[in-house]
């Protein structure tokens, strides 16, 4: 709920709106079941007014007679500027080096309307946007994120598809001021195109994403690497276990000089003796000479 407005303010504006509930025509209150003035507008009918449709319920004023009577008040005079009010336009701006200028972008933000601009220096090896975060956080529903050109949005196209996909999810509008796709999108209405598109881009990625990890998994197969953990015991490590071993020094010794625990060192050398036993039987008897 906007602060800045008083709660006689707050009231004018949501009864220039009929009520989707109680039938309340403009410029009347709410009215409960009982046929009273209610003691708070129905949310169906503050939610249509952007400065307001982030709040909770809110209460009708003492001046409009809570409890009494209903009676239907005038017709008010409708401003169009207000209702077509859009929200706000947050601005944000974005450089990847400290050497480049963010003053060319803040120009042209501040010409077209932004209230308030976030702007941030932030390289391509960053993985948190901070001031990005920011101008999140402070968009309210109806508003809007303005940036000067698409690839602004995001550093890669990863980027790029995130943070519309956040701006679809909170239901904000993206105003593009530049570039071959200017203009203002919408994801609930006639630019909501553009949201489905960077979805779809979204859907492609993971698939692609998923076939190049199979592909890799397939080719390392291919070539002797069937993935996993690289074993503890490694061939060098357990030819110096077994050096020692045949010497007669102890496994809990060994394990603490190679550094690896000791049962894992006891499992290595008998999987090794089962194997050498097992070759030792498979191999065929020589006649003699």
């Amino acid at each position: 709920m906007n602060d800045d407005l008083d709660e006689l303010a707050r009231a004018e504006l949501i009864e220039r709106e009929p009520c989707p509930r109680c039938g309340a025509p403009p410029g009347s209150v709410c009215r409960a079941n009982s046929g009273v003035v209610a003691v708070d507008y129905h949310t169906g009918r503050y939610g249509k007014i952007p400065a307001l449709k982030s709040g909770p319920a809110i209460r009708i004023p003492a001046a409009r007679g809570p409890g009494r009577t209903w009676q239907p008040g005038p017709e008010p005079g409708l401003d169009a500027g207000l209702l077509a009010r859009a929200g706000d336009r947050i601005g944000y701006a974005r450089v990847s080096s400290k050497g480049q200028d963010l003053a060319g972008q803040v120009r042209l933000l501040k010409k077209a309307g932004c209230v308030r601009i976030y702007v941030e220096k932030i390289g391509t090896r960053e993985k948190i946007r901070p001031e990005y975060n920011a101008a999140l956080a402070d968009l309210r529903p109806a508003d809007t994120l303005t940036v000067t050109m698409l690839d602004r949005l995001g550093r890669n196209m990863v980027e790029l598809i995130t943070s519309a996909q956040d701006l679809a999810e909170r239901d904000h509008r993206l105003e593009i001021l530049s570039g071959p796709l200017s203009g203002t999108y919408d994801p609930q209405g006639s630019g909501k195109v553009l949201f489905v598109v960077f979805a779809a881009m979204a859907e492609v990625e993971r698939e692609f994403i998923h076939e190049r990890t199979l592909i890799g998994l397939d080719t390392a197969a291919a070539n002797g690497n069937h993935g996993g953990r690289p074993p503890a015991v490694d061939g060098d490590m357990l030819a110096v276990a077994l050096r020692r071993r045949d010497s007669g020094e102890p496994v809990t010794s060994i394990a603490k000089h190679l550094d690896v625990g000791r049962s894992t060192l006891y499992r290595t050398l008998a999987a090794y003796d089962e194997a050498a036993a097992t070759l030792e039987t498979d191999r065929p008897v020589q006649p003699p000479p």
